[in-house]
C-alpha cells in the first residue's frame, strides 16, 4: 500500500523522485562549512603554477674579519702577499692571519720573486721581506749585482719536525718557516748558501743577518738534516731562548791533505818483494860495496848460514 500511494504521488507531482530516494536512504554526514576568512581559490589559468621556493634556513653571511696590524703594514709597496683563509689542519697544523709570499718589493721598485710562493704566516712573511729589503739587497749590490730570486725550499708543510714520523710538529706545519737554499741576482749568478766556494765572508754575513732576526737558524753542521738549506723560523720559546746553528765551512783544497806527495823523477827506483834473490839493486842502501858487486846478505841470513861452534863433548874419558 505505501509503495502504491508513493507511485501516485510521483505520478501526480506532488513529490520528485530525488526526494523519495532521499528520504529512503540513511543520513550521510556533510563536511562543515567553509569559513568566511578562507581564501579563495584560485581560477585555473591553463599555466602551470611556480613551485614554492624552499625556505632558507642558513646564517646571514657574517663579516669578513678585521685585517690585522700585520696585514695593513705589510702593503704592496713591501710585498707581493695576498691573504689567504685560515688553514685548520690535524694535529694543529696549519694558523691564522696567513699569507702567500709571491715577491719582496725592493726599496727602488724592483721585486725579488719567492720561488715557488711561499705560504707564511703574516708576521713570518713580514720579517723575510724586511730581511731581503734590508739585508740581502745591499750584500747583493756589493757583489756587483741584484738580486732577482729567492729560492723557497720549503714553507708551510703539515708534518713533523725533519718528517720523522710522530715527532714533535715542526714549524713548518704552523706556517712560521722558511727555508732558503740560494739567491739568483741579475747577472745570472746563483748563490748557494751551503756551497763551500762561495767566499766564506759572504756566506758569514748571511749567517749574522739571519741570527739576528730569526729565533731559529738551522744550517750545516747543526743535525745533519739541513747540509744543503738554510732553516729560518720564528718559535717563540721562553725567556726569548734563540738557536743559531750554522758552521760555514771553509773551502775544499784542491788537493786532499792525506794524499801522498808525488814521487819525484829523479828519485831511485824502489825495490819490489817480487823481484828474485840476487838481483841488482841500483842506488839502495846496504848494497854490498865487494867487487862482486852484489847485495849483502842480511844480517840473520849470515848468522844463520854460519856453522855452529864445536861443543865440548859431554863424554867422560875413561
Amino acid at each position: 500500500m505505501v509503495t502504491a500511494a508513493a507511485f501516485l504521488l510521483v505520478c501526480c507531482g506532488q513529490m520528485p523522485v530525488a526526494s523519495a530516494r532521499v528520504a529512503a536512504a540513511p543520513k550521510v554526514p556533510l563536511p562543515k562549512p567553509r569559513p568566511a576568512e578562507a581564501p579563495s581559490k584560485p581560477e585555473p589559468s591553463g599555466k602551470p603554477e611556480p613551485s614554492a621556493a624552499p625556505e632558507d634556513n642558513s646564517a646571514e653571511p657574517t663579516a669578513p674579519p678585521t685585517p690585522s696590524a700585520c696585514r695593513l703594514a705589510l702593503t704592496d709597496a713591501i710585498a707581493i702577499a695576498p691573504s689567504i683563509p685560515d688553514i685548520h689542519g690535524p694535529g694543529g697544523c696549519g694558523g691564522e692571519d696567513l699569507v702567500r709570499l709571491e715577491a719582496v718589493v725592493l726599496p727602488d721598485g724592483r721585486q725579488v720573486a719567492v720561488k715557488p710562493a711561499a705560504i707564511l704566516r703574516c708576521k713570518m712573511a713580514s720579517a723575510i721581506a724586511d730581511w731581503v729589503r734590508t739585508d740581502i739587497a745591499p750584500l747583493a749590490r756589493n757583489l756587483g749585482s741584484a738580486m732577482t730570486a729567492l729560492d723557497n725550499f720549503d714553507s708551510f708543510e703539515c708534518r713533523g719536525r725533519n718528517r720523522v714520523a710522530g715527532a714533535q710538529l715542526s714549524e713548518h706545519g704552523r706556517a712560521n718557516a722558511l727555508d732558503v737554499r740560494s739567491f739568483k741576482f741579475a747577472d745570472g749568478r746563483t748563490i748557494s748558501l751551503t756551497d763551500r766556494n762561495v767566499p766564506r765572508e759572504t756566506r758569514e754575513s748571511v749567517l749574522h743577518s739571519v741570527c739576528a732576526r730569526f729565533s731559529t737558524v738551522l744550517g750545516p753542521g747543526s743535525d745533519g738534516y739541513h747540509e744543503d738549506h738554510i732553516h729560518l723560523d720564528l718559535m717563540e720559546r721562553r725567556n726569548d731562548y734563540r738557536i743559531c746553528q750554522w758552521n760555514v765551512w771553509d773551502a775544499l783544497p784542491a788537493i786532499a791533505p792525506m794524499l801522498p806527495a808525488p814521487r819525484p823523477e829523479e828519485a831511485p827506483p824502489r825495490q819490489t818483494a817480487d823481484e828474485p834473490e840476487g838481483a841488482k839493486g841500483e842506488g839502495i842502501k846496504g848494497e854490498s860495496s865487494k867487487g862482486s858487486g852484489e847485495a849483502a846478505a842480511p844480517a840473520s841470513d849470515q848468522a844463520a848460514q854460519k856453522p855452529p861452534a864445536d861443543k865440548p863433548s859431554k863424554k867422560k874419558r875413561r
